[in-house]
């Protein structure tokens, strides 16, 4: 495992915000975590990148591993002149082929000129994901960062991700309140409530009374609007046609 849970509890302030949390990710494993506002989500990730220390139980980090991190948000004066490529090279410099190798990786080559302030929303947060993949990582963590996109521009970032997994073989761990979008490109889901609810893949989480009770949803109202999968775009004419208007 890249990283794993044993027992971990965390409490912030004197509250208990996580409970007993087992919890792993493989390499080249894609991992959604999600649940209610308040339920810890966050905290998780924060415990795994050792930012938060558990009251209990314990963290595991494979020997020497990389983490990459997308933030839920980040705010930048609009004020202050930057560079994609400027911002990329903060605070070590960067080797201008390794930024732009990178930004095509992300999936917004040919931006590193362009001015941070400039940059649409989904732009934005790619260059957030091409930041986090500059170091190779072995782990990416994403905490709701789809955060301000529409339906469609969440679904391309998602699909970027997948190809990210295909070309590092890392592991990802993402945070999520998109379920329609995200169940149908992950490979396991753990509904988290400040402790795990359920887990499993996505049909046998959409299935358990504890999901549906925390989201109000059956198993088939959750897959009616998937979208298809990265692969069923390339391998299906008509909706290649699709992944052209989500892109």
């Amino acid at each position: 495992m890249l990283v794993s849970t044993q027992g971990l509890s965390v409490q912030l302030g004197g509250h208990r915000v996580l409970h007993n949390i087992d919890m792993s990710v493989a390499p080249s494993e894609i991992v959604t975590i999600i649940g209610p506002n308040g339920s810890g989500k966050s905290t998780l990730l924060r415990a795994l990148i050792g930012a938060v220390k558990p009251a209990s139980g314990s963290v595991q980090r494979a020997e020497g591993l990389t983490i990459g991190y997308v933030p839920q948000r980040l705010f930048i004066d609009d004020t202050l002149p930057m560079t994609v490529a400027r911002f990329l090279s903060l605070p070590d410099r960067q080797l201008r082929n390794k930024v732009a190798a990178t930004l095509e990786q992300a999936g917004v080559g040919g931006l590193d000129k362009r001015q941070m302030m400039d940059l649409s929303g989904g732009q934005f947060q790619r260059v957030l994901l091409a930041r986090a993949l500059l170091g190779s990582p072995g782990l990416l963590l994403l905490d709701e960062a789809t955060q301000g996109l529409d339906q469609r521009g969440s679904a391309a970032f998602y699909q970027q991700i997948e190809q990210v997994r295909q070309t590092l073989g890392c592991g990802i761990l993402l945070v999520s309140h998109e379920l329609r979008v995200v169940m149908r490109a992950t490979d396991r889901v753990i509904c988290l409530n400040g402790h795990v609810c359920c887990h499993g893949t996505p049909e046998t989480v959409a299935s358990t009374p504890e999901y549906q009770s925390l989201f109000g949803l059956d198993d088939t109202d959750t897959f009616a609007t998937y979208l298809p999968t990265p692969t069923q775009y390339q391998t299906n004419t008509g909706e290649n046609q699709l992944m052209k208007g989500v892109n």
